[in-house]
């Protein structure tokens, strides 16, 4: 476009020339001296909220300052009413500066000899936030340019972003959401109409108005706010006047310390600094970090505590409570136990049962083997010390029970088990030489509790186990870990164990809103766990020393576990409940026999196949029958067909000399199952005796372990009246180099091949004592003590 001068004449020539030169000016001195960037952003500082903005721990920046950054749209309408109707009526239509301001400034400090007002824009203030400058002639133009460029290089909107996170508000906070939660306790986006007046008033002079300390001068002030508000009918009369009713209290400033391992963790993780928004459920968080306190506060010296409870569609943490007391040096409060490695006791056994369901070596009633036994030298024990004898899947998850544990781990391979839980996405730290061993299946491992719950949460997601997930942007990473059938049969058996104090009458049945839960000991009682699945949550507790050091007399089950109940109890039901988990299509119900472990057919009862029926869980309509008995040197079919001699009732085969043979088939019992067995049982599970007619064959039996120092049938007597009471001392013959000493099938005493067991009767009544070993061998007398 060409300029006519004849058209413009000499002084429009002028004007022009010199908008052009100012503008050309403008634009280099905006390249040469570009905007500070620095503090736009958060500047080092950063807040960590919960899912509903909720600060829960914020952290300052190379300057002490707390900034929780915040949009025009997170801030209430109320707050940018005042700001704008008290600082800067015309922000939506200066560019940068307003000349009717500067000019009514420049009047009065003519007039009166003294600034009365700066006349400076909401953008001009954000531009001394960003370059402060001195009260002078030159720091007043430098601040006019500056504002100029912020509106050519930013929109309005960022122009008051800046402004809500950067203005003073006194102390160490900047910032308007910093504020609103240091002084009021409350998020800016619900504030009041007082409120947001005394949050608009505060950075003309933060120090002299903060409320935490002058509540009057901040409440004079709001006032002026109020007042200017109303003059410019931006808020109605009767609203200033209730808003004036309002007093500013003088809340005590304290920085916010809500979930502060989670918030160190992220903060250290962050890349990038600012807001980090967590999925914490704020008040699910106080709840128990009030409660936790009290919980541990019991507990010896030295001792902490962690919860960690995810929300289960989603992965979701919702509470996070690395420690008991983060400020409490003495418990080792810095210590995040929800990330440290430590041994989980019998927390992997759901994990082992379901992985045996899923391969077809188990079903929820499949008779296992609770008796000392060898496993190539390893030789486990239970954590009560005894045994149960015959159990099945169920019980034995309910007891917690280490050496059937131990035998179906055997079957599956500790490679095999820890390289699906690591598949399924709870990773194991394996000591020594890393390779899995039979140990790992009663805690000779590291897992963290926080891959504990994230792999539990699978029994209530169809068997998909999962990351557990910090933030609503961290990827949700979902791994198979069980199918679904496994998955929900062995949530029903958890949810089928009574709880402490609670009678299996009332469990009876399951109603579809129990809590399915698991505890764990670790070796040296170090470490004590308790995890439970509802439907919408998974939740984990964990209590020890972080150091390692043991705490006696303190495990799981008196531990953790009640923990764990609190936690589930004081929730309301909508957050534990939904619809009841619908059994899937490959799970069936089915009346099972014992010893043979298969499903019940019509002839078994006319064989005398079946001793015991139960009702049992099955996956795709098969039963797998009772694991071999690993105590069997030969193997034999179990049920064994054999056929007898009518006349005489004795055993023979084909190489006797008898008129007529008849079919038989007997169902044997595991051998180390045997000292808990009736006689009856017994008698069904042993073969009859070989007929004399038939010619000396090979039985394959264990040779015989006798049991002395005291007859079968004794009664034992006190030594006169008030005399001690009877004490017997016995000893065994043959057997292996370990034996067991049960007194009514309850565990009593171990010794080596050749040991003596003494055992003192308090009571008079009946007992039985057997002596076993890990063969399977054993031989029992029942005595009697007189009153």
């Amino acid at each position: 476009m060409w300029i006519n001068p004849k058209r413009w004449g000499r002084g429009g020539l002028i004007f022009i020339g010199v908008g052009l030169f100012l503008s050309a000016g403008f634009f280099l001195l905006d390249h040469l001296f570009p905007l500070p960037q620095a503090r736009i952003s958060a500047g080092g500082s950063a807040v960590v909220t919960a899912r509903d903005a909720t600060p829960l721990r914020a952290f300052a920046d190379q300057r002490g300052v707390w900034r929780h950054p915040v949009l025009p749209g997170e801030v209430s309408p109320l707050f940018i009413e005042a700001l704008l109707g008290y600082e800067d009526r015309w922000f939506y239509h200066h560019p940068g500066v307003n000349p009717f301001s500067l000019l009514r400034a420049f009047w009065q400090w003519l007039d009166q000899g003294r600034v009365i007002s700066g006349g400076s824009t909401l953008t001009m203030q954000v531009a001394r936030l960003l370059d402060p400058h001195p009260r002078t002639l030159g720091g007043k133009l430098r601040q006019i340019f500056r504002a100029l460029q912020l509106e050519l290089h930013h929109s309005k909107t960022e122009i008051l972003s800046h402004y809500l996170n950067l203005a003073p508000y006194g102390g160490p906070l900047e910032g308007v959401q910093a504020a609103s939660y240091a002084y009021l306790g409350k998020s800016a986006e619900t504030l009041s109409h007082a409120e947001a007046a005394l949050l608009a008033v505060l950075p003309q002079a933060p120090s002299r108005l903060r409320p935490d300390r002058h509540p009057q001068r901040a409440q004079k002030a709001r006032d002026k706010v109020l007042d200017r508000l109303g003059k410019f009918h931006i808020w109605e009369d009767q609203t200033i006047g209730e808003a004036k009713e309002e007093r500013v209290v003088n809340l005590p400033f304290e920085s916010p310390m809500t979930a502060p391992l989670l918030a160190r963790r992220l903060k250290e993780a962050a890349r990038k600094q600012g807001r980090l928004i967590t999925t914490i459920d704020a008040p699910l968080q106080w709840h128990l970090e009030s409660r936790l306190s009290g919980w541990i506060e019991g507990l010896p010296p030295g001792t902490s505590g962690a919860i960690l409870v995810i929300d289960n569609e989603a992965l979701q943490v919702r509470a996070y409570l690395g420690s008991a007391a983060f400020e409490n040096d003495g418990r080792f409060g810095h210590v995040d136990m929800i990330q440290a490695k430590r041994s989980p006791g019998s927390t992997l056994k759901p994990f082992l049962y379901g992985f045996a369901l899923d391969d077809g070596l188990i079903h929820s009633e499949s008779l296992l083997v609770d008796a000392p036994q060898s496993f190539k030298g390893y030789r486990p024990g239970n954590f009560h010390g005894g045994f149960y004898g015959p159990v099945s899947v169920g019980e034995a998850l309910h007891k917690s029970l280490n050496i059937p544990a131990v035998d179906v781990m055997d079957r599956l391979g500790p490679k095999r088990f820890v390289a699906r839980l690591r598949n399924g996405g709870v990773k194991l730290e394996i000591p020594g030489s890393g390779q899995p061993s039979l140990a790992v299946i009663l805690g000779g491992v590291g897992v963290s509790l926080e891959a504990l719950v994230g792999g539990y949460a699978a029994l209530a997601r169809g068997g998909m186990s999962g990351r557990v997930r910090l933030t609503e942007a961290t990827p949700s990473q979902e791994r198979r870990m069980l199918s679904p059938g496994a998955a929900w049969i062995i949530r029903y058996i958890l949810a089928k164990n009574p709880r402490p104090n609670e009678s299996v009458i009332e469990v009876d049945g399951v109603s579809p809103r129990r809590l399915a839960w698991k505890t764990g000991t670790s070796y040296g009682f170090r470490d004590a766990w308790a995890l439970g699945v509802t439907d919408r949550l998974t939740v984990g507790v964990w209590v020890g020393r972080p150091d390692g050091t043991p705490l006696p007399g303190h495990y799981g089950a008196v531990t953790a576990a009640p923990i764990l109940f609190d936690v589930v109890d004081g929730l309301p039901a909508r957050l534990l409940w939904g619809d009841p988990p619908q059994k899937p299509a490959s799970v069936s119900e089915r009346i099972i026999c014992w010893p043979l472990g298969t499903l019940l057919k019509p002839t078994d009862h006319q064989r005398g196949l079946c001793h015991q029926q139960r009702s049992a869980w099955i996956l795709a309509q098969t039963a797998p029958g009772t694991l071999p008995d690993r105590l069997e040197k030969v193997w034999r079919s179990n049920p064994l067909a054999y056929w007898i001699n009518p006349e005489s009732g004795l055993r023979v085969d084909e190489g006797c000399s008898v008129a007529k043979r008849e079919a038989r088939w007997l169902a044997f019992w595991p051998l180390g199952v045997h000292p808990w067995l009736s006689g009856d049982l017994i008698q069904k599970s042993t073969l009859p005796l070989r007929d004399p007619a038939c010619p000396v064959g090979i039985d394959h039996h264990p040779a015989p372990l006798k049991l002395t120092g005291v007859e079968n049938g004794s009664v034992l007597r006190r030594a006169g009246e008030g005399g001690e009471d009877p004490v017997v001392t016995l000893s065994a013959l043959g057997g292996g180099e370990r034996l067991y000493w049960l007194v009514n099938r309850e565990m009593k005493q171990e010794s080596r091949a050749g040991g003596m067991f003494r055992y003192v009767f308090r009571k008079p009544g009946g007992y039985e004592i057997t002596v076993m070993d890990e063969a399977g061998r054993y031989d029992r007398v029942q005595i009697r003590v007189a009153p």
